[in-house]
């Protein structure tokens, strides 16, 4: 093995006693050696994150400057976008490798790639997920598409994220004539996973948590290359009496348990069987509305390319109020709406809690989640954009210097069939407001998000229009169209100046549509928009 575990190690003995010892997270953390690589699984906001045992490893280290130059792997980001999540792990020679799929929810270890003080990679979430998967069977890694002419592209960065990350891992390769990307299996030495209850034996369920992410496949990977697994839990009971068909991860895959009474579900809040999906919320009196901004404008404006019977994934961001303005419009069960994190249906969380969701029709392991939108199962995909150029080009893993990651922003937009990008068209400063049935600038952006050339792509427009890909850019003052001549403004808000506020505020002049046309008055308004399914598709 070398140090980044990229090499499958031998298998561990068997354990012997089938009871699985229960420790404190101090206790639990002291299997991990200099040098190991250490899986995480969880989600933004605290979701199925091993918080306990993040924080004993980060205060062992404090404290004893033990262990040295770890690497972690965590396929979705953990923490609040400030001080928790991985962000307690920043410490000078506690890691020397990160290989993430998000980065953003912890900063303060994004702060260490962009100060070149750790190797910093990104993978796609999906590819990460998956890679568990490979690694538990024994595989070298997993050939996909996904990643082709980005940033992840070995012909690009290869997902390198500063300049002390030298090392190639992902690999071109041909086969058949037919291009594709090569990620190799990382074969962790540690694997901190967390459910809600466990019995003596080590059967894991996860009745209160409100994801599964990739949990069973990172503790077999763990488990079958000679790792450990450690699960953090809220409760452990007697042997054999959780129900089986609740049961995520068998036993024989846990080495040691860590019980934290309480733990809670979220950062903050209270454990909720609405979140977890054991309960229904009854929404039929609710007439709750989110304010009318330029949020409102554009998720409604978004909604409003969904067909009947769509199926689409909404992302992280401004796009994260769709599910909610099609509840308010009374047309939320005319689609199915999808989280990369494994969630069906329902309405998602906004903010740092976003994956967290009420009323989900169905929760599946993220693996399998990723394989459905990477075989083309999205119709409709909703993703934020920081940057956009004139060949359609979208970049949302860095900018302005700041490391941010994909998560599954890759994975999701190259396979869905119309992949729709939505931000404002400007940002640092802005002030709007929506009145009159119009959009009113108060003070424009510093940031100019419709760029010449995005310094790095996440996203290729040239490719998505070579294989027929419907690409739509949606802001609260104009709607743009990528076409093979470049990106074409089709849409104009009421109250806006098409030079002054639109053309004059980009760094490149796209393509004027002969057909030119306001946006929909709708969309601006407080009342609802009264959509109707046949309504839906404008294109």
């Amino acid at each position: 093995m070398n140090e980044y575990g990229l090499k499958k190690k031998a298998r561990g003995p068997a354990r012997k006693n089938r009871r699985v010892p229960v420790m404190t997270a101090a206790e639990a953390i002291k299997l991990v050696k200099d040098r190991d690589v250490v899986a995480m699984c969880g989600c933004g906001g605290g979701i199925n994150e091993a918080s306990e045992l993040i924080t004993a490893l980060a205060d062992r280290y404090r404290e004893t400057r033990s262990p040295q130059d770890l690497t972690f792997y965590h396929s979705t980001g953990l923490g609040d976008r400030a001080d928790r999540g991985m962000s307690p792990l920043a410490q000078p020679g506690l890691v020397k490798r990160d290989i993430g799929g998000h980065w953003g929810q912890s900063p303060r270890l994004c702060e260490m790639a962009e100060r070149n003080e750790i190797e910093a990679y990104n993978f796609p979430m999906g590819a990460m997920a998956q890679l568990m998967r490979a690694a538990a069977a024994g595989a070298p890694g997993i050939l996909t598409h996904v990643g082709l002419g980005t940033f992840l592209d070995p012909r690009q960065q290869g997902g390198r994220l500063n300049k002390v990350t030298r090392e190639e891992l992902i690999q071109l390769q041909v086969i058949d004539g037919k291009e594709w990307l090569f990620y190799p299996c990382i074969y962790p030495d540690v694997a901190l996973i967390r459910g809600t209850s466990a019995d003596t034996e080590g059967y894991i369920t996860m009745e209160d948590e409100v994801l599964y992410t990739d949990s069973f496949a990172t503790a077999m990977a763990a488990h079958n290359n000679g790792g450990i697994v450690i699960a953090q839990v809220e409760r452990v009971v007697k042997a054999g009496t959780l129900p089986s068909k609740e049961v995520k991860i068998p036993g024989y895959l846990v080495d040691v348990i860590v019980e934290v009474p309480g733990q809670p579900q979220l950062y903050g809040v209270p454990t909720s069987g609405f979140v977890s999906g054991r309960y229904i919320q009854d929404f039929s009196d609710d007439c709750t509305t989110i304010p009318l901004n330029e949020r409102k404008v554009i998720a409604r404006r978004a909604l409003m390319e969904v067909a009947p019977g769509y199926i689409g994934n909404v992302g992280v961001g401004i796009c994260d109020g769709i599910g909610v303005v099609a509840k308010e419009e009374g047309v939320s069960e005319e689609f199915t709406l999808t989280v990369e994190t494994g969630i069906v249906g329902g309405v998602s969380a906004q903010g740092i809690y976003f994956g967290a969701s009420v009323n989900a029709r169905a929760v599946v392991d993220m693996p399998a989640q990723f394989d459905f939108y990477d075989g083309g199962g999205l119709d409709i995909s909703f993703l934020s954009f920081a940057e956009f150029d004139q060949d359609g080009n979208v970049n949302v893993h860095k900018f302005n210097n700041k490391i941010m990651g994909t998560g599954g922003f890759v994975d999701i937009c190259q396979n869905s069939k119309k992949a729709i990008f939505a931000g404002t068209l400007k940002a640092g400063g802005l002030r709007e407001r929506v009145e009159d049935g119009a959009i009113h600038i108060d003070q424009e952006g510093r940031f100019i998000k419709a760029v010449e050339k995005v310094p790095e792509i996440t996203f290729n427009g040239r490719e998505a229009v070579a294989r027929g890909q419907e690409v739509i850019f949606i802001t609260e003052r104009a709607v743009f169209r990528l076409t093979e001549e470049g990106v074409v403004l089709t849409e104009v808000a009421p109250g806006v100046d098409l030079e002054r506020d639109i053309v004059g505020q980009m760094a490149f002049r796209p393509i004027i549509s002969p057909e030119l046309k306001e946006m929909d008055g709708r969309l601006f308004r407080e009342e609802v928009m009264d959509l109707k399914c046949t309504q839906f598709h404008l294109a």
